[in-house]
């Protein structure tokens, strides 16, 4: 005769120590707080020469100088507001292509061959022609973000939708779905987790382009922080900017990372 465990006895099934969120948290800043430590050291010690490496007390200095000055606050918000609609933009259109090519053999035998070969282009390479077509406008500077955000988007879409279950597409023409209805009711939430992954690298890939657009056509923005100060020799505004970007980088990874969590949930 076997015997069964009352759901009192039963053992707890412990969560392990790294799905914490606390310790995700702490985890997580170690390491930034530990490479804080070294360059402190570093500066104090005399390891570095300020000139080549600036301590983080120059570094914080010459941000609140940026900062009253109202340029940081500026730079941020029209280098965040280039990526938003860059990436929205492009975004829209990795889905629409990636879809075409995912689901159509035809497209994917017109398309996927021209695509692949655009998508080795350099970004750098783009500049002094969206210079040339679209002069040194806003414009220019989406377009290039755009294309950064089209490529991850087209290709994690295309790949995923090529390896949906068929039983499963099967299924859903047996109820009838057809078209568009069959691929936002069965293909689309079959590929979500690939889709928002595809969004979260488009995402970084938009504030790469970015740099490269306005380190070399801007008068405002993260990237023109960086170039006019490497032409000034100062470094400290240098780190400003690039340790701006990581944060603001990460900040945009986070948001849409907590958007992944829902749309799996809710769709996938």
């Amino acid at each position: 005769m076997t015997e069964t465990l009352a759901p009192s006895t039963a053992p707890a099934v412990r969560r392990p120590l790294t799905s914490r969120r606390g310790v995700r948290i702490l985890g997580g800043l170690l390491l930034p707080v530990l490479i804080l430590i070294a360059w402190q050291l570093s500066s104090v010690l005399g390891l570095v020469s300020v000139s080549q490496l600036p301590s983080p007390a120059m570094v914080w200095i010459a941000t609140v100088d940026l900062f009253d000055r109202g340029e940081l606050t500026l730079y941020v918000a029209i280098s965040t507001q280039r990526v938003l609609i860059g990436f929205v933009a492009g975004a829209v259109l990795g889905l629409i292509a990636g879809a075409l090519v995912g689901l159509s053999r035809a497209a994917d035998v017109l398309f996927a061959p021209t695509l692949g070969a655009i998508r080795a282009v350099p970004s750098l390479a783009w500049v002094p022609l969206l210079i040339i077509w679209l002069k040194y406008g806003e414009e220019s500077k989406i377009v290039l973000v755009a294309i950064g955000a089209f490529f991850p988007v087209y290709t994690t879409v295309a790949l995923a939708l090529r390896h949906v279950d068929r039983h499963l597409v099967e299924a859903g023409r047996a109820f009838g779905l057809r078209g568009v209805k069959l691929f936002t009711a069965v293909q689309l939430p079959a590929v979500v987790p690939s889709v928002i992954s595809g969004l979260r690298l488009a995402l970084a890939q938009a504030w790469l382009f970015l740099v490269a657009a306005e380190l070399l056509g801007a008068s405002m923005g993260l990237g023109y922080l960086l170039s006019i100060s490497g032409t000034n020799g100062r470094i400290d505004r240098i780190l400003v900017a690039i340790i701006l970007l990581a944060l603001l980088g990460k900040l945009t990874d986070a948001i849409l990372g907590v958007f992944e969590k829902y749309a799996i949930t809710k769709w996938a």
